[in-house]
């Protein structure tokens, strides 16, 4: 049976219409799909720039670094300097501490070169020009000019210096075994109290004479002491 025109009509429309139902379809789907791809790029892209703004923050806080604490500074602190005293004048060198020892054998030595004015006397009296009347005396009485040097008789050891109106500036010096010597009239003295001094050692020098010695003149007032009590220095000096 033959197709009318009619009929071939109705199936070509027909078939133009599933054509364009499926192009439609198609298209449809087509455009779904984009704006779907499209929606998750865009998400994508949201999150990336998120995680670089974070990234880009935490990378300038660390780089804030905090201001280092100020250290006060100190004064430079004073330093008070006392003034330095003088140098004190040299004394002529000692001997070591030592038990000391002296006996008649080991002699003195004059303390100065020079005439006795006046000699020792314990089991008489003698006359004292000064003093215009007789006493005792207890030592010898060396004359020697004023600023002439005084020598220590013996090694030993001073042990006191005192002035009295009779003898002037006095030493006294322990030799040893209860032995002591005493030098009087004395000035500018070489050694202090607890010195240990050698025999031939300047000790001072002469001074001006006290007023019980004015008509005797300068002198070297020179005693010799045995346990305290006074002994002729003669019997030792050499």
């Amino acid at each position: 049976m033959e197709e009318t025109p009619m009929r071939k009509r109705q199936y070509i429309a027909a078939v133009a219409c599933l054509v364009a139902g499926a192009i439609g379809f198609v298209g449809v789907y087509s455009t779904e799909k984009a704006q779907e791809r499209r929606a998750q790029e865009e998400q994508t892209r949201q999150e990336q720039m998120a995680k670089e703004q974070d990234t880009e923050e935490s990378y300038e806080a660390s780089s804030i670094l905090e201001p280092e604490p100020k250290t006060e500074e100190k004064e430079p602190e004073q330093v008070s300097v006392e003034p330095q005293s003088p140098p004190e004048p040299e004394a002529e060198p000692t001997v070591s501490q030592e038990t000391l020892h002296f006996a008649a054998e080991d002699g003195l030595t004059w303390p100065l070169d020079g005439d006795v004015l006046l000699n020792y006397s314990m089991d008489s009296t003698i006359f004292f020009p000064t003093l215009q009347q007789y006493q005792y005396n207890p030592a010898i009485v060396i004359h020697g000019d004023v600023n002439d040097k005084v020598y220590i008789a013996a090694k030993g050891k001073i042990t006191d210096i005192s002035t009295n109106e009779v003898t002037g500036l006095t030493v006294t010096e322990d030799l040893g075994d209860g032995f002591s010597a005493v030098y009087g009239q004395l000035k500018e003295l070489n050694f202090d109290v607890g010195d240990m001094v050698e025999a031939g050692q300047v000790i001072g020098y002469v001074s001006e004479p006290t007023k019980y010695y004015s008509v005797e003149g300068s002198n070297v007032y020179f005693e010799l002491l045995k346990d305290g009590h006074p002994t002729d220095p003669f019997e030792y000096l050499e």
